[in-house]
Parts: structure tokens; sequence; C-alpha cells
């Protein structure tokens, strides 16, 4: 039988009592366990705020690349601002290699934070790094961070329910991501007028690094595609008032691989709709505090890995990944 994406609807969760909460908690944990990847509705987030900032994106996107270019840090080290394509080959993170992923992107994170320590040292200013934006359009910070503020709530909301969905208190990872260094990015994938390279796509095989990556992307030719445990990709829709969800490398881990961080991949669009199809989805990739201890919570059983901090793991995953 193929599998499908479970779609879960998270309105008895959010605003309802202990025992609604554990249901869907129950919910994500059968989703979890089988495939890695789920759709949530009745988020709380409404329409308007995703659909401010897909327009803003699709503006900047479509700006010719000289501007564009103009956004880009000026270390390339430094994941904030603009990246053209060529720069990323998301594969080489899963030691496949290939030609770089045909996408450009933006990169981000939270808009500020506290003139502390764990956040100004000289280790807490490499992933708490001002976000740089471009001239046009004016309006694209103000709706980036209004979407990024508004996902970092879910996010919580989520991992509250993935510790009851654990069996554990449902605080338990509270602690581990009130310093959260969290990135988002809006991919934007051009259309096609020349063919790809052999095996290259526009964006490679691979699994994300953190703990739950929330996604809205487009249902247009040339989508994300996830490969289920038989072996099988199978493709996942979205609509523009759902977000996709999935497990990230450092939960399966915390649970001892009873979750599955699963790999995915965006496909090229079919030849006949290549020169057609511009697509964006947006990204928040929810990571633990920099300085979070990740080991398993299993019950029983030998752990399969050795602890990691959050922060080592992230910055190894993105050393790899860059060309």
């Amino acid at each position: 039988m193929t599998a499908t994406i479970p779609v879960i609807d998270l309105a008895p969760a959010l605003n309802g009592d202990h025992p609604a909460r554990v249901r869907v908690a129950r919910e994500i944990d059968a989703a979890c366990t089988e495939v890695g990847f789920f759709t949530i509705r009745g988020h709380g987030i409404p329409v308007e705020v995703i659909e401010r900032l897909r327009d803003r994106a699709s503006q900047f996107f479509n700006l010719p690349l000289q501007e564009k270019l103009l956004a880009q840090p000026e270390d390339p080290s430094v994941p904030r601002g603009y990246r053209a394509i060529g720069f990323e080959a998301l594969s080489h993170g899963n030691t496949i290699d290939t030609p770089p992923d045909l996408k450009e992107y933006y990169h981000f994170g939270r808009p500020s934070w506290p003139d502390q320590p764990y956040y100004t040292s000289e280790q807490g200013q490499r992933f708490f790094v001002p976000n740089r934006w471009p001239d046009r359009p004016a309006d694209f910070a103000d709706a980036a961070n209004d979407y990024y503020q508004r996902v970092e709530r879910l996010a919580e909301q989520l991992m509250e329910l993935t510790a009851l969905a654990l069996g554990l208190d449902e605080q338990f990872f509270a602690d581990k991501i009130d310093r959260h260094i969290t990135a988002m990015r809006i991919n934007f994938y051009p259309e096609q007028k020349t063919a790809p390279e052999p095996g290259q796509l526009r964006a490679g095989e691979h699994t994300d690094y953190g703990l739950l990556t929330i996604l809205n992307g487009e249902n247009k030719p040339g989508g994300l595609q996830v490969q289920v445990r038989d072996g099988e990709w199978i493709p996942v829709e979205t609509a523009p008032d759902t977000f996709v969800v999935n497990i990230g490398d450092l939960l399966m881990r915390w649970t001892n691989d009873r979750w599955v961080s699963n790999v995915h991949r965006v496909v090229n669009p079919p030849a006949s709709a290549a020169s057609l199809s511009q697509r964006i989805s947006m990204g928040f990739f929810h990571h633990p505090n920099y300085d979070a201890l990740i080991e398993s919570v299993a019950p029983s059983g030998e752990a399969r890995y050795p602890p990691v901090l959050s922060g080592e793991y992230r910055d190894e995953k993105y050393r790899v990944t860059r060309n």
C-alpha cells in the first residue's frame, strides 16, 4: 500500500483540554514513527501572514541578478542574506556527490536578541547574526520578521506536543529551545530554461539537521518528495493555509530512532513545464539552543548515537553542504 502524508488538525490541542492534547500528540507520534512527515491545519497563523511573505519573496527573487547579489553577505560563511544558484548541494550532507542544487534562497534568523553573554559572546555571535535585507521590496523585512515570530510560537507548541507524544513532561524541551538558533530560508526554484546536469535537482536528497522543519510550499510542477520506508518516493502536497512538518536529525537522535528523519528532495519540473514553473517554499528550521546536549531519551535499550551539542552538529552539516 502506498504511504501517505497524514493531515493533523492542531486546533483541538491548541484550544482544548489535556485529553485533547494527548490525542493530537498520539497522532503526531504515529506520523513521526511511520513517515517522519505530517501536514498541519488549525495552527492559528493567518493565511494573510503567509501570503504577504510569499508575495514579497516573489518580488525579490524576480529582481535582476545583480541587484539580488547586493544582498549577499560579505563573508560567504555567514548564513544570512541572498544565495544564488551554485552555492549549495544539500545531498553532500548525506555523502551523495551531485552537482549544485538548482535553487536560490534567502537566509535569515530572529530579528533581535537580549544583550547577554549567551548571545553576544564569541561563541554566541556564530549563531546570532544580524539579518541582511535588500532595498526592495521595502517591507520584505517586516513581512519576514512577522512570519518568523508567529512560526516560532507554533514551534514551541509543537515541541510541547512532541514531549507528550514521547511520554515526557510537556515542558521537557522548554529549557533546551528557549534560546534556540533557528534560521529560516525562503527557497526560490526558478524556471529551468536549460536541461539540468545528470543527477542535478532543485534540492538534492537530504535530511534536515535540527528538531522540526515547518514548511509552507506550493503545489506546482517540480515539488517536494519524501522517501518512505519501502524506498518509494511520494509527493508532499501543501495548501496555502497549511504547513508540512518533518522531523530533523537531532530529534531522531533524541528519540533513539523511534522517530525517523526521512530523506527528501525537490525534483525538477517536467521538461514541458520547466520554462514556466517558478516555485517558492518557506522553511522554518527549528534548532535547539547551541549548547543543548542531544542524547537519547529512550526509556530502555542502548543509545544508538553518542551525545552531541546542537551547535556543533549544525556547523558540521553547514560545512559539508556548501560549495
